[in-house]
């Protein structure tokens, strides 16, 4: 089996990936980042919260980020339907992307 640059950038690629995840895991305090995250939204974005909490999510469904504190704060901060509305749209986006990123990047 030959070794192509192709596969040296992917290998490279995923270990970077994986080390950025690792030290953010140990570094960030992600709750308290998302809870904070949530209070902005309120008092500062009004009717575009549900847009921006929706387009939020898809990286922290992509990075594998437990986004519970966002689904939870989404139904709090915007009610039962709204949020429901704005996280399964950020949450179904997200793994698609997570799914075509894994297909593009599969080895």
């Amino acid at each position: 089996m030959a070794v192509t640059w192709a596969s040296v950038f992917r290998i490279a690629l995923l270990l970077l990936l994986l080390a950025a995840i690792i030290t953010a895991c140990f570094t960030l305090r992600i709750e308290k980042i998302l809870k904070d995250f949530l209070f902005w939204i309120e008092h500062n974005l009004g009717p575009w919260g549900p847009l921006v909490l929706a387009v939020a999510y898809i990286p922290l469904t992509v990075l594998a980020v437990p986004a519970s504190v966002l689904t939870l704060g989404g139904g709090y901060l915007f009610g039962l339907p709204i949020g429901f509305i704005a996280d399964s749209i950020g949450a179904t986006i997200g793994a698609t992307a997570a799914f075509l990123l894994g297909r593009t990047v599969s080895f």
